[in-house]
């Protein structure tokens, strides 16, 4: 009979109640949640069967509560004012006293460029802690399960080319790919022909291990290949071995504008005919940390640091 009666037990009632209880008349308890008399009158019958006592008995001109009810009174007004506190949306807080370590997923060459503005603006907020670990392929099943708060990279290609719908993906800036050779470098100009590019030998980038990839495959519909001679992990390093050497490495346009001074190094165009993409730079996250507003916080944060870091 319990199991039965919690089954159909309409919660609507507590506050009802607390409004009953608190303002001991009907009108008043209407009005207090903003139903009409009819409507609390019904509301205060079916409470009666419910708790098997009246509740509010008549005495002379006025309404009183009855023992059973005024032993409630205190217990359910605590209840409803848990259960508003429960359901009401969350206070702003303020995030210069947020305390948080984020976890976050990014080359080493998109933390060259955003690293310096999203360092400035995080010190707003001294106890966020930013821990960022390489790129990986199984950045969609590590941000589902928690285990990373965001992701910071490139998309709109394999392997990232059909990515889960449910999450969460916000563009931060666009990029295109430039060459960087050595400022003295013997034979290279301004731009380079399809030919020249494929003979050069080539620095690559393979963060993940895995020579090839773009480049490679618009060569070879050109029925062309190029010579990696190495191939590293991480962007800096592919810089600092292209400053001492007659290798050209193929980056993002940014990281060379930002890097060629530092590392004395000549931009170059690639050839136009090679058909190099401009491309997306976006932040990836899971749904359930959309209202969240610690997350929020960093997510705007890296937005606000990527449009400042690229504005030129």
């Amino acid at each position: 009979m319990m199991l039965h009666t919690m089954k159909h037990m309409d919660l609507n009632l507590l506050f009802a109640l607390e409004a009953l209880l608190q303002e001991g008349n009907v009108t008043r308890a209407a009005t207090r949640v903003g139903l009409s008399t009819p409507a609390m009158s019904h509301a205060l019958a079916r409470l009666r069967t419910q708790l098997g006592d009246p509740l509010l008995v008549r005495a002379g001109q006025r309404m009183v509560l009855t023992p059973r009810a005024a032993d409630l009174r205190a217990r359910v007004t605590a209840v409803v004012r848990d259960a508003r506190d429960l359901l009401a949306p969350e206070p702003v807080r303020d995030l210069t006293l947020l305390e948080r370590t984020f976890r976050l997923h990014a080359s080493d060459h998109l933390v060259t460029i955003l690293g310096a503005e999203l360092d400035r603006r995080a010190r707003s907020s001294p106890g966020v802690t930013l821990h960022v670990l390489p790129s990986a392929r199984e950045e969609p099943a590590l941000l589902r399960d928690g285990t990373i708060d965001l992701a910071i990279g490139v998309y709109d290609y394999q392997p990232y080319s059909e990515l889960p719908t449910d999450l969460r993906i916000q563009q931060l800036y666009e990029d295109h790919f430039v060459c960087v050779v050595r400022a003295k470098h013997p034979t290279v100009a301004r731009s380079l022909t399809l030919t020249q590019f494929a003979e050069l030998e080539h620095v690559q980038i393979a963060p993940r291990g895995q020579p090839g990839g773009y480049v490679d495959e618009l060569l070879a519909a050109h029925d062309l290949k190029r010579r990696i001679v190495r191939a590293v992990p991480y962007f800096m390093a592919g810089l600092a071995l292209v400053a001492e050497t007659d290798y050209v490495l193929t980056i993002s346009a940014v990281l060379a504008r930002l890097m060629a001074d530092r590392f004395d190094l000549k931009t170059v165009s690639p050839p136009r005919s090679l058909g190099l993409e401009p491309y997306q730079v976006a932040q990836l996250w899971h749904p359930r940390n959309d209202r969240d507003p610690p997350h929020r916080w960093l997510r705007e944060t890296v937005l606000a640091s990527a449009k400042a870091a690229t504005r030129n």
